[in-house]
This record gives structure tokens, C-alpha cells and sequence, in this order.
């Protein structure tokens, strides 16, 4: 009797690898039932339209009140400010202002542009920026305005102002004196006024370069800047009553050429008398007073000038020559005397 042999069926690979093939129930239309899966967005589908709208208003106002709660929650009180940038402006003020604006909002929600805002406008201050440090720390970065000239006012107050004419603390009798005040600044406290003295300012730093570099400085003790198109030097020592016009040009060079004409008119019997030095083109004009000298600043000093054609920027009084004695005469180039012509003093 034969024995028979019976072959094993193959297994069915899916898509021609070697898993086994499931088989899947199938409908009675003959489509096969796919497994159900958890989907949020399909049980937001059975949620009526109202009641989604409610939830996401109260999940707004629930980040609402958290952000507040966690924003004025202890741990953003404020706690220290670093304060950076200062050498003349009190490190100390500028914490304390700090602490008061903060001390209701704390660190996460304080208000930085216009806290740095108002850091400016404090005398000394020309910016400052404030930043979070979180959670409980500001950090200030203050850039300061630097001290230029000084100004000595109507009331006769000397004032440290900078380049943008902004007027900053009083002068102390211990800081180191400038080489010449400033006459003439505006005291009216608006913008025209600011940006006038901010040109006071410039031509003040004109005048001192130049006469810096020609060794003038320690002959002048103000400048008077009431018209920078018109710069007049109150000397300084024993020419304190003296006052010399100079324009707006060449301040270096008008001051030296008027000092030289001033050093040998002040060899003769008049030249204590000498009250201004007024610079013409070409020409220097020395003003006398009548009887005397005059206090510098002195408005109302009855005076007469002396003008002459050999007083000028490149001419100077020939030497003296005796007469009749011993007493010197000055005479001028071409033999000609000064003459007696009257100038009122235009202050």
C-alpha cells in the first residue's frame, strides 16, 4: 500500500514581504470594516458650536489671570538695581527712582521705555536704558553728559552747561576753573533758547582752540556771546577793564593782532585809560575813557574813542621820539597824531 504525501500550503506575504497576512472582517456589502482610533478633532465634532466658543473664552481669561498672578507673585518684586555708567550723576537717586516705579508692577511687568525716559530728564543724564534681569533685578546703563564751559548767569551763578547748551550742576570752589566764562546765555528755558546756546557753545570751543594755540588764554577771563556773529574778550588781570570786539571770524588770530596794537598804546600817558579794543577789517580801533578807568561791565561809562589809520592788523606804532625834553611822544605811521573823533561805547 502507497503511502501519500500531503504538501504544506505556502504562506501569503503582504506586499511582498515576509509578514503574515490579516485578514479583516468584511461587511455584508462586501467593503472591509477599518478599526476605530481616538481623534480629538473628531469628538470636537459632536461638541455644539456654543459650548466650543465658551471654552475658548475661558481658557483666555484663565491665561489672563495666571499671567497676572504669576507676574506680581513675590518672585518678581523687585529686589536690587545695578546701576552702571555714572561718575558725576548720584548712582543712589537714580536706584531710588527706579524702586518707586516698579514697586507696584514688579520686574515682569514694569513699563522699561518709560522708565528710561524719565531717567533722562534727570539733570547730568543724556540717555539711559533700562533692562529686565530676571526675576528680580533691573540693570540702568546711564551715559552722561560731559561738562564743556561754564556760564556765568544774570544772577551771577556759575553754571556747567555741555554741547547740546544743556545747563548742569552749579560750579564748585573746589573743581578746577576753565580758561574763560561765558557772557551772554540765554536763560528762557525753551527749544529756540536751547538750540541759541547750543551755538554759544560751539563758538566758545571755536575760540578756544584758537587761542589755545596762539598761548591767548590766560589774557581773557569771559567771553561774551549775546550775538555770535559779533565776539567780544573781556581781558583779564590789570587789562580787566578792557574789552575786545572781535566779530565772528578768526578769533585766534583778530585777538592777536588787537592785544600787540593794546601792549604798545598801553606804553603811553593814556593807555591806562583804555577801555575797548574794537577790531575793523584792517584797522584796530582803541577806545578811551574820559577820566578814568571803568569797572568791566560798566553800561553806562561815558567814553571817547581814538581812532588811527596806523593802528591796524599788520601796522604798528612806530617807536617815540623825544620833544623839547625827555618825555616820549608816540607817533603813528606818516607822522599823523590820533585824533579826538567821539565814539559812544556800543556795549
Amino acid at each position: 500500500m502507497r503511502e501519500q504525501v500531503i504538501a504544506s500550503r505556502p504562506v501569503r506575504r503582504a506586499n511582498g514581504q515576509g509578514k503574515g497576512f490579516a485578514q479583516r472582517p468584511m461587511r455584508r456589502d462586501g467593503r472591509t470594516v477599518e478599526p476605530r482610533s481616538f481623534s480629538v478633532r473628531a469628538l470636537l465634532g459632536y461638541v455644539p458650536r456654543a459650548l466650543k466658543t465658551a471654552l475658548v473664552i475661558l481658557a483666555i481669561i484663565g491665561a489672563a489671570i495666571g499671567y497676572r498672578a504669576a507676574s506680581s507673585a513675590s518672585l518678581f518684586q523687585i529686589r536690587a538695581v545695578d546701576v552702571v555708567g555714572t561718575s558725576r550723576t548720584s548712582a543712589e537717586e537714580i536706584e531710588g527712582l527706579v524702586r518707586r516705579a516698579v514697586s507696584r508692577t514688579g520686574v515682569w511687568r514694569a513699563d522699561l521705555s518709560a522708565l528710561s525716559t524719565e531717567l533722562s530728564r534727570l539733570p547730568g543724564v543724556r540717555t539711559a536704558v533700562v533692562t529686565r534681569v530676571l526675576p528680580d533685578r533691573l540693570r540702568v546703563r546711564i551715559t552722561e553728559r560731559v561738562p564743556l564751559a561754564v556760564v556765568r548767569t544774570s544772577s551771577g551763578h556759575f553754571i556747567w552747561v555741555d554741547d547740546e547748551g544743556v545747563a548742569l550742576a552749579e560750579m564748585k570752589t573746589t573743581e578746577q576753573m576753565p580758561p574763560f566764562f561765558i557772557l551772554g546765555w540765554s536763560e528762557d528755558g525753551t527749544n529756540e533758547a536751547r538750540q541759541d546756546n547750543a551755538e554759544r557753545v560751539k563758538k566758545y570751543q571755536e575760540a578756544l582752540r584758537e587761542w589755545q594755540a596762539a598761548g591767548l588764554t590766560e589774557r581773557v577771563s569771559e567771553i561774551s556771546l549775546f550775538d555770535v556773529r559779533d565776539v567780544r574778550a573781556q581781558l583779564a588781570g590789570k587789562d580787566s577793564q578792557i574789552e575786545v570786539r572781535l566779530g565772528s571770524q578768526d578769533l585766534g588770530q583778530r585777538l592777536k593782532a588787537a592785544l600787540d596794537v593794546l601792549d604798545q598804546y598801553k606804553q603811553t600817558p593814556r593807555g591806562a585809560l583804555i577801555t575797548y579794543v574794537d577790531f575793523q577789517g584792517d584797522r584796530v580801533v582803541l577806545g578811551f575813557s574820559s577820566g578814568g578807568k571803568v569797572s568791566a561791565g560798566t553800561e553806562n561809562a561815558n567814553t571817547t574813542g581814538v581812532e588811527s589809520s596806523a593802528v591796524s592788523a599788520n601796522k604798528k606804532p612806530q617807536s617815540t621820539e623825544k620833544q623839547g625834553g625827555n618825555k616820549p611822544r608816540l607817533r603813528d605811521a606818516g607822522d599823523k597824531k590820533p585824533t579826538n573823533e567821539n565814539r559812544s561805547r556800543v556795549r
